[in-house]
């Protein structure tokens, strides 16, 4: 039962991963509409995985994670996107 949860969990984590960077790129858009590009693109979308993951660093008990602890999940969860 504990394995079905964990890779239940897993699926999941990583399901919302994906789905952020697609909602990263599709508001990767400039002030008059354009879409970005570039330095600019890349720029925004760093931003807007980080901002995706950070969102998502809480612990157990549902309180956001500090310090370290949320150093360390951003890291894990960039890379995994």
């Amino acid at each position: 039962m504990k394995k079905i949860l964990a890779l239940l969990a897993v699926a999941l984590f990583a399901n919302g991963s994906v789905l952020a960077a697609n909602q990263c790129a599709a508001q990767a858009v400039d002030k008059n509409g354009k879409p970005l590009a570039g330095a600019a693109k890349s720029s925004f979308m760093k931003k807007c995985q980080r901002e995706a993951c950070e969102a998502q660093a809480i612990d157990k008990n549902g309180k956001p994670l500090a310090g370290a602890a949320k150093n360390s999940f951003v890291k894990k969860c960039q890379a995994t996107q």
